[in-house]
């Protein structure tokens, strides 16, 4: 079985990888997961959310951690970090 879930980038994360998309994976799969499916992809996925590079994820708008789970229908945001001032 698998899971569909709606993606959504933002700010920096926009402008490299577009607004979003759904991205089908396997059942049981964590945010962490959804990340490396979209670095396999390599190009600007790859370069955008690399292993290094600091990205914050949130689901059904709430922040999550990568060892979230992913259930179909679910809404994977990604976004750097915010700073204020």
């Amino acid at each position: 079985m698998t899971v569909t879930v709606k993606l959504r980038f933002f700010a920096s994360l926009r402008e490299k990888l577009g607004e979003g998309e759904a991205l089908e994976l396997p059942e049981g799969s964590t945010v962490a997961a959804a990340r490396m499916a979209l670095q396999a992809r390599g190009g600007v996925h790859a370069e955008a959310l690399a292993p290094g590079r600091a990205v914050r994820s949130a689901l059904n708008q709430k922040m999550c951690t990568e060892s979230a789970l992913l259930s179909d229908g679910d809404e994977l945001a990604f976004f750097p970090p915010v700073t204020g001032g």
